[in-house]
């Protein structure tokens, strides 16, 4: 979900498949606030607009973009059709940013191989404050929306 200048936000509603009768969880990182609640607030509308009732849309916190992991695993573990991971991880002086990005991707990239349900990666990795702004609603659109629309068309495939 890459983008260089260009909005990926915008897509034809008409080419997703219905959300209706999905169960969708929402792990959510409490790290950088600014930033993740407006990626759920998009991921959270995209999902409504697209038939998942508000009773089927779960939402589970955790501390940091680290625990993601272990959210998504949990949530794997309670039935939920489609999970969607929610952080963000800002450069700062040090290595740690490294190590943390790195790790949170390959947990997630195993849960994705280890497991029939899918988890959809929507853990903004920054330089700065401004570039997360950018992407979670700002010019470059909100990354909670298209993983919203990745989750519709992942737990379509899923049930094939």
């Amino acid at each position: 979900m890459a983008t260089v200048n260009s909005n990926l936000s915008v897509y034809d509603p008409g080419q997703l498949p219905s959300g209706e009768d999905l169960l969708v969880a929402l792990v959510v990182s409490e790290w950088n606030t600014q930033i993740t609640e407006s990626l759920f607030e998009g991921a959270y509308d995209t999902l409504r607009n697209h038939k998942v009732e508000e009773k089927n849309i779960s939402r589970i916190n955790v501390p940091g973009s680290f625990e993601l992991i272990y959210g998504a695993k949990h949530a794997q573990s309670k039935g939920f059709d489609v999970v969607i991971v929610i952080g963000s991880m800002i450069q700062g002086e040090t290595k740690h940013f490294d190590f943390v990005c790195q790790g949170v991707s390959q947990g997630i990239k195993d849960l994705n191989i280890q497991s029939k349900i899918p988890v959809i990666f929507c853990v903004l990795t920054d330089n700065t404050l401004q570039q997360a702004i950018d992407r979670s609603g700002g010019q470059f659109g909100n990354k909670g929306i298209e993983a919203a629309v990745a989750a519709l068309k992942m737990a379509f495939l899923s049930k094939q």
